[in-house]
């Protein structure tokens, strides 16, 4: 089966599905599988050997051949059942898809799983159009319809697989599992067989119709679902994935997301600095930092985290508490601690003193503490331990490495202490630091719905650090969210510039500054002048010194072509200016459009970065912003946010920048205004939105910084309908 992005070519956008319009595919009363069959290993009998795994709700296998199945009637067809079955199950071959879907549409079949491949993921016509076909189906109907090419859905709740994998045992939990991957998904739920719970696992396969965020969205309102794991590869529809993250933060469901694919398989020649760094990746990263979504890099650590996520509530302080039995366990603690920046506070003197009642002299009352091998003898003195860790107000969790797995001490140890734990007011995560993966102990840790469970270090400090940070985030995020609007459109007066120009792709430095202007960004004072005469006149009238540049949406990338000159100090370095500039013009290929030189104030040094917008396919408009000049090729030291944003968003994308120092001040240089940039940031922002669907990208580079303002000294607006070649 091959994997996919679940993008479905002709798809319209639509509104996401919930409860209502999944409850019946999801969670049905009644199922038939059609293609049902008593073979060995045929998808049919699969799966009506998933659905016999404690299903309660009608069970109708569909073959005209069979008179029964596995002790089930069969039935000739889906309309000689005694009930109209809520959701359908096609064990079928491609060819007779549509058929079928035709017919549980006539009936008012709730919800379709379809395993067959061979549509849109081909990439050819015909297997696009038999897709199309489905979603029309769909669309008209009401039928919801899971695939083609998926391995199906597992309700746990329900004991209801609809797979044709092997059989899994049915572990009752709170983490829903939405995977774009039919395979990887699966193998998350292999988990089972050590005991981890679930509440569900969903794999959209093609997602002609349901797709990953109809499924998250389904989860985000399951009481039963307390964390939420996603495996992406790619969306088709940026605004509902953002509507699916919003929704989650808003229920507080951790969302946790493994995001595949990340890999530029391309790379454009862009016009702008914008184009090139705020790509693809770049995007979601965005959304997921906005949007409080849980990243996790690894695979292997998606269910730690989210099985931490599920058991957890907020943290009552930013502190972390350590308690080893191995004095070399509490220091890789501590470094792995320090490496994601997570506080280990000294212990209350209180607890300190209740740690010496029971750890001997050769062992530490810190934190990290070891309290010895002594503890291996006694459940208890861990318990004594712990406790006291855990009503320490400077710890927010105990992390407990575990780094012996002896039956039948172990296995007892580890029943004690996930006992404990059910009255402890703090986390306790365990940290299994045996290469015997599966050792006497570990079973039980896995299956504690009150113990969290790591099998790494870094694995687990890296969760706890992502559970900090989110609850310090959340409440600033989601008033983020509640500002995500533009004030009062100058769009009108920025369309008049558009209108006006007669470049049908990147405008001019003049044109885009104009633009710039109308929104409230500070630009150049500049004038355009045909002839060496004129550049003599503006400059003096703007003031010595000036700078000047060649008018010519043709030349983006200015400096590079030899038509700029800076620090022009009197008449006669004007009049040269302008004769190198045309000569320049004249060497240049191509044989640009040339309206004429502009003459520019000559801006005082400052810190110079970089703002701009870039309309992402998926997301809409991207705003960011970085080092400026040739440090935002050089570094890609960069910061990308889904606009519109406000004030606080603007401050932390800055802050976030590694160059933030040379902006705050760096060995004695003086501060710049910061908050004039990110006015600036919002402005750009909200021009960005508002004019979408004229303006692709924009690249203000540089802005020019000091300790009161922010200066636009050079711009480029690139029109979003224009198909432009390789920069110049």
């Amino acid at each position: 089966m091959q994997t996919n992005t679940g993008v479905s070519p002709g798809t319209e956008k639509r509104a996401l599905y919930g409860k209502a319009e999944l409850t019946r595919l999801i969670n049905p009363a009644s199922v038939a599988v059609i293609g049902a069959s008593p073979t060995p290993g045929s998808f049919g009998l699969n799966t009506l050997r998933q659905i016999e795994g404690g299903y309660k709700g009608g069970v109708y296998p569909i073959n005209p051949k069979y008179p029964t199945i596995l002790n089930h009637a069969c039935y000739p067809s889906l309309k000689d059942t005694p009930t109209i079955p809520d959701c359908v199950v096609l064990t079928i071959p491609k060819n007779h898809v549509e058929k079928s879907l035709e017919t549980c549409a006539e009936l008012g079949v709730g919800g379709v799983v379809i395993y067959s491949s061979g549509f849109a993921e081909l990439g050819t016509a015909e297997g696009i159009r038999q897709q199309q076909n489905m979603t029309a189906i769909a669309r008209q109907s009401g039928l919801r319809i899971c695939g083609p090419n998926c391995i199906g859905i597992i309700n746990v709740a329900s004991r209801l697989g609809l797979s044709f994998m092997t059989p899994l045992p049915m572990v009752d939990g709170t983490v829903g599992v939405v995977s774009q991957s039919g395979a990887l998904g699966y193998i998350l739920m292999q988990a089972m067989e050590r005991g981890l719970g679930f509440s569900h696992y969903l794999s959209p396969g093609n997602s002609c119709d349901v797709d990953v965020c109809d499924f998250v969205n389904y989860l985000i309102e399951d009481d039963k679902t307390k964390s939420i794991v996603c495996t992406l590869e790619g969306i088709r529809d940026g605004a509902r994935f953002v509507e699916v993250c919003r929704r989650a933060l808003v229920a507080n469901k951790p969302l946790i997301v493994c995001k595949m694919g990340n890999s530029e398989i391309s790379k454009r020649t862009a016009l702008s600095h914008t184009g090139t760094l705020a790509g693809t990746n770049a995007a979601y990263q965005a959304v997921f930092d906005q949007m409080g979504v849980i990243v996790v890099e690894d695979f292997e650590a998606i269910l730690e985290t989210a099985s931490f996520f599920s058991k957890v509530g907020r943290p009552t302080t930013k502190g972390i508490g350590v308690m080893a039995s191995s004095g070399g366990a509490a220091v890789m603690a501590a470094d792995r601690a320090a490496e994601r920046g997570v506080e280990l506070p000294p212990p209350a003197l209180r607890t300190s003193e209740k740690l010496k009642e029971v750890v001997p002299e050769f062992g530490s009352v810190q934190n990290p503490a070891d309290i010895t091998a002594e503890s291996l003898k006694s459940a208890q003195m861990y318990g004594h331990c712990i406790t006291a860790f855990a009503d320490d107000p400077s710890f927010g969790a105990v992390v407990v490495p575990m780094i012996s797995a002896f039956a039948p001490t172990t296995v007892d140890r580890a029943q004690y202490l996930c006992d404990l734990a059910k009255d402890l007011k703090k986390p306790v995560c365990v940290v299994w630091l045996n290469e015997w993966y599966e050792g006497p102990g570990s079973e039980v840790y896995d299956s504690s719905e009150n113990v969290c469970m790591f099998r790494s270090m870094a694995r687990c400090f890296t969760t706890l650090k992502s559970w900090l940070t989110r609850d310090e985030r959340r409440e600033q995020l989601l008033k983020s969210l509640s500002a995500r609007q533009t004030g009062k459109s100058h769009g009108d007066a920025a369309r008049a510039v558009l209108n006006a120009s007669r470049n049908r792709g990147a405008m001019t430095e003049r044109e885009s500054k104009q633009i710039l202007t109308a929104y409230g960004l500070r630009v150049t004072r500049e004038a355009l002048a045909h002839d060496a005469d004129a550049a003599v006149m503006h400059a003096a009238r703007i003031g010595y010194p000036v700078v000047m540049k060649a008018e010519s949406a043709d030349i983006p990338h200015k400096t590079e072509a030899g038509v700029v000159k800076l620090s022009l100090k009197s008449e006669s370095e004007v009049r040269a200016a302008y004769a190198d500039i045309m000569a320049a013009i004249a060497c240049l290929p191509g044989k640009p459009v040339v309206d004429g030189v502009v003459v520019q104030e000559m801006v005082k040094p400052g810190v110079e970065v970089m703002i701009g917008v870039r309309q992402d396919p998926q997301f809409g408009t991207l705003v960011l912003c970085g080092l400026g000049g040739i440090f935002v090729e050089l570094l890609k030291d960069v910061a990308v946010a889904l606009a519109p944003i406000d004030r606080q968003r603007a401050r932390a994308m800055i802050e976030s920048l590694k160059g933030y120092p040379l902006l705050s001040g760096f060995r004695g240089s003086r501060p710049v205004n910061v908050d004039a940039l990110a006015d600036m940031m919002c402005r750009l922002s909200e021009l960005g939105v508002d004019l979408a669907a004229e303006i692709g990208e924009i690249d203000v580079n540089p802005v020019i910084l000091d300790a009161k303002d922010g200066i636009a000294v050079d711009a480029l607006v690139i029109r979003r309908a224009a198909d432009i070649g390789g920069a110049a």
